[in-house]
């Protein structure tokens, strides 16, 4: 008879993956990962292979549904730069209200943690990164369309630069700045692109 799992694979992938975001991979022990999802070690070794191996599944999963839909929305938004504007404000939003206000975001906590020297998790930052930038100069190629921009704005240099102060914003907000902190330097930082009259 094949071995017949009795829980549902996807639940424990989320379970696991709010224990890594929280923490990250180093201070999340298997024995931690087990009392998290509810799995014994055998069957998480099992189901997702090494702890490492979920690590990146955990990851992965973040960045489907948390980061490709919020950069989906961005690109595909007609307004242009009150779409960026918006895409920080919600990002703000999450970083310092709910149920993870605190816990920054599980990309960047990779990026400054112990995670990344791992090859395979330094190429699914880099994807996301490039992803994200992608992101950003589609939504600024439509605010120039729309004349928003100051018509000298280099926008891959641009986008490359929103995409930092979204990290920083990540960062910043783990360490407990105040929404309404971010909030002004992110304004700030926005109005410096629109076109002069």
């Amino acid at each position: 008879m094949p071995d017949v799992k009795h829980f549902d694979p996807q639940e424990a992938l989320e379970r696991a993956e709010r224990v890594f975001w929280q923490h990250g991979s180093a201070a999340a022990s298997v024995q931690v990962l087990t009392a998290a999802t509810g799995l014994n070690r055998s069957s998480l070794y099992a189901t997702f292979g090494s702890k490492q191996e979920l690590y990146l599944a955990a990851l992965r999963h973040y960045i489907g549904t948390t980061s490709h839909p919020a950069f989906r929305a961005l690109a595909e938004d007609a307004r242009g730069l009150p779409a960026v504007r918006d895409f920080f404000d919600g990002l703000i939003t999450l970083r310092c209200t709910g149920p993870y206000a605190g816990w920054g975001c599980m990309v960047v906590n990779a990026q400054a943690g112990t995670e990344n020297a791992d090859p395979q998790v330094r190429a699914v930052l880099a994807e996301h990164h490039t992803q994200l930038c992608a992101a950003f100069r589609t939504a600024l190629e439509t605010a120039r369309a729309q004349g928003q921009l100051s018509p000298d704005l280099p926008l891959a240099e641009t986008a490359e630069s929103l995409a930092l102060l979204a990290y920083g914003v990540n960062l910043h907000s783990r360490s407990g700045a105040t929404a309404d902190t971010l909030r002004r330097t992110t304004a700030h930082t926005l109005d410096t692109l629109t076109r002069k009259a």
